[in-house]
């Protein structure tokens, strides 16, 4: 039998990196395991509970769904059970995901504005992350989301910018500039200047490869890596 698993594979780092950085901004707990494995069947219930909103073989990934979502209950029932207040970072989630609904409804998944739902879902999870380890949502909890949030937009703009935008002239500096003030942004909003190091290799790249001829696989290495050193260097720079 196939395994049903999404397809975007993009998203795989939007899920591990915000809860890793979590870890590392706060404390590593033993129930940051389940917390993990609960988050991680969540994310992988909601692909084919869109396949099912489409009408897309809906008995087939509706039990998909199904046993993806009873995986995931079992385990942050646990955390739960240990910590109560994780439950209003999951009400947090339900307007994200009604809008990514909204989206799919309108057959618009590729909507910008969706993919920063997406990413504010992931933020969220980051959260939670931070949360368990340190018992409270203090600055560096929010400076992980707000460093997730603004380099995944950012990948945003480059992949777009490359793919579906890649003729669109304005949209090039729409980028450009998004890396540019994101930078100007840390330096003014944090005390060393060291914090602007894992969004500069994001400007390099969406610079220095516009309008280079990429294939979609050469463009998922390229982000993997990107992703890759910008945990490593946040992660290093938290502790």
């Amino acid at each position: 039998m196939k395994i049903v698993v999404p397809n975007q594979h993009g998203a795989w780092a939007m899920l591990l990196i915000p809860y890793i950085l979590g870890v590392a901004a706060s404390s590593f707990r033993l129930i940051h395991i389940p917390l993990f494995i609960g988050w991680f069947f969540l994310y992988l219930a909601a692909y084919p509970l869109i396949m099912v909103i489409k009408g897309k073989q809906v008995s087939f990934y509706f039990y998909w769904a199904l046993g993806y979502f009873f995986i995931s209950f079992v385990f942050l029932a646990l955390v739960m059970f240990a910590e109560w207040r994780l439950i209003y970072f999951g009400l947090a989630m339900l307007p994200f995901f009604l809008l990514n609904i909204y989206f799919v409804k309108r057959k618009n998944e590729r909507a910008f504005t969706n993919d920063m739902v997406a990413i504010g879902v992931f933020c969220i999870g980051g959260l939670a992350s931070f949360y368990i380890g340190k018992r409270a949502l203090t600055r560096e909890g929010w400076s992980v989301a707000l460093f997730v949030f603004l380099f995944f937009l950012g990948s945003t703009f480059f992949v777009k910018s490359m793919i579906r935008e890649k003729k669109n002239k304005r949209f090039r500096w729409y980028s450009w500039g998004y890396h540019f003030i994101v930078l100007l942004f840390i330096f003014t909003l944090k005390e060393s200047w060291l914090w602007i190091l894992p969004f500069v290799p994001s400007l390099i790249r969406a610079i220095s490869l516009y309008n280079k001829k990429l294939t979609i696989m050469q463009l998922g290495i390229i982000e993997i890596i990107n992703s890759v050193i910008f945990l490593v260097v946040t992660s290093f720079l938290f502790l």
